[in-house]
């Protein structure tokens, strides 16, 4: 490649890249999100900095791997912990403020002998219908047409303004309109919408053509910061509570819709002081440390095991033998996971029809733990055949030969000399191997889902990991918590990390051995 041409091409992966950022940019300030925008502009910034000019030249080789660090690594990891000192979950997603505006609009109540709109549901020219903001455009009896949104109701210039006999906008310039399956999809969104008016009302739709004008029954005083409801008599007043709005009169009616605000330590509090979520996360905490070393050492041992039988030179047809061990691990997991679990049915399982049994492997919490460990064996020992196969001919054949000449047997020449040269290859494969089973979600999920339960109480499970506990109580039950859930992802993280120090520390010394 000529230097013109390279460098070329490389002020145009600089400009789109540039202009890549600045779009991204755009988005964010166009979501509020300031600090956002600053980094974004600081990054944009360094890329140009590094590869505008000749200077810098091992930069430009790590900014890539820093960024996507940043983003896939460390971003998710502060985000979590971030999101573990809030009470963010169903009923508390967003601001205080947001939560009264939605509240105003869910109680606009249509005002008696006012016409009614024809409406059409749309977003803006070349919005996504799934996910873009979505628009009124309304039509009024006397046949003016409007577009309506969260800042208002504007008249819509009648130009390309294309309407059915009854008045529905089909087409409208700037705007699509939504077909009845896209604008049904968006029901809930749909619900949410009420267009304010300027006499303090609103406009809100009625199925997907028609929508009325109301006005809101609830009214908020920021400086008592309070919210009353005239549709009672006499009118309910409503305080913050907790982070909702409860009825000052009668505490047990509140509001839905709550809001996110900081919590501090109090999650992970919880986790150590209430005393339900404290039995069963230190037994969580035992099973799962327990899994993950059986699993690791399950695995390694037989792949280890198969790897050495595979590496005497005088079997024949390894290929064949090799490639047949190793389709566990070609399969997908999800559905080697399912076809175990119909194995493990009491009933009508293979295993206990082939064996003569009647074990409730799936029902008890003996033989779900068995049921599991059985399968991720299965599941494992392929990976480690492959990696313990490749380490074992990296071994060079004249070390072997020279603890024979020494004496050595064949048990004290793996005790010494190849179990040492092994490990050096696949300790830190086993602390990866080790780390990953601490999370194995899907393998709980899809064989047990963390089962079997201890009566009514459907939080805590037998089989549980704290990952699968931690997905319970983030997306299961009336009031999901991820805030919570969040601070017990960091407690599972920090433990992993504080159990895999002294590995590393092992296999740095076992380097020595080199």
């Amino acid at each position: 490649m000529t230097k013109p041409l390279a460098l070329a091409i490389k002020w145009v992966l600089i400009v789109a890249t540039m202009a890549g950022i600045l779009w991204i940019a755009t988005k964010l300030a166009q979501a509020g999100n300031t600090m956002a925008v600053v980094i974004a502009g600081l990054v944009g910034m360094g890329i140009l900095a590094v590869y505008a000019t000749r200077r810098s030249v091992p930069l430009k080789y790590l900014v890539p791997g820093l960024l996507f660090m940043t983003l896939f690594q460390l971003w998710p990891v502060l985000y979590t912990a971030s999101l573990s000192t809030t009470n963010y979950g169903d009923g508390h997603l967003y601001s205080k403020e947001e939560s009264v505006s939605d509240i105003i609009a869910q109680s606009v109540r249509e005002v008696p002998d006012t016409p009614r709109y024809k409406m059409s549901v749309a977003t803006a020219e070349g919005g996504d219908p799934v996910t873009a903001d979505l628009v009124l455009l309304l039509t009024k009896p006397d046949g003016s047409v409007y577009v309506g949104d969260k800042k208002g109701l504007q008249s819509l210039p009648a130009a390309g303004v294309e309407k059915t006999p009854i008045g529905k906008i089909t087409k409208a310039p700037g705007y699509t309109v939504l077909n009845a399956k896209q604008a049904n999809a968006r029901s809930k969104d749909l619900s949410a919408i009420a267009v304010p008016t300027s006499d303090g009302g609103g406009i809100k739709p009625v199925g997907l053509s028609e929508a009325f004008e109301g006005k809101a029954t609830v009214s908020y005083d920021a400086k008592a910061d309070k919210l009353t409801d005239t549709s009672t008599t006499p009118p309910s007043v409503y305080a913050p509570k907790d982070a909702r709005w409860v009825n000052v009169a009668d505490a047990t009616q509140s509001y839905p819709q709550g809001w996110k605000e900081s919590v501090g330590l109090a999650n992970y509090t919880r986790i150590f002081t209430d005393p339900t979520i404290r039995s069963g996360f230190l037994g969580i905490f035992v099973w799962n440390v327990v899994f993950a070393i059986a699993s690791v050492l399950s695995t390694f041992l037989l792949g280890m095991l198969i790897a050495l039988l595979f590496n005497d030179p005088r079997l024949r047809g390894k290929a064949i033998y090799r490639s047949l061990l190793i389709l566990p691990y070609a399969l997908p997991g999800f559905v080697t996971a399912l076809v175990w679990k119909g194995m493990f049915n009491q009933d009508y399982g293979i295993i206990n029809q082939t064996l003569n049994l009647s074990v409730d492997w799936l029902g008890t919490p003996a033989g779900a733990k068995a049921a599991i460990l059985i399968t991720n064996l299965w599941l494992g020992f392929p990976y480690m055949f492959i990696v313990c196969t490749g380490a074992l001919q990296s071994i060079p054949q004249d070390v072997r030969e020279a603890a024979t000449i020494d004496g050595a047997n064949a048990f004290r020449t793996l005790r010494s000399i190849i179990m040492p040269l092994l490990l050096v290859a696949v300790g830190p494969l086993l602390l990866a191997s080790f780390a990953f089973n601490f999370n194995n979600f899907g393998l709980i999920y899809l064989l047990t889902k963390g089962g079997p339960f201890n009566g009514a109480d459907t939080s805590i499970g037998s089989s549980d990991l704290l990952i699968t506990y931690a997905f319970r109580l983030a997306f299961s039950g009336s009031a999901p918590n991820y805030g919570f859930a969040a601070a017990v992802s960091v407690i599972i993280f920090l433990l992993v990390a504080l159990m895999s120090i002294p590995g590393f520390r092992r296999t740095k010394a076992l380097e020595e051995i080199n």
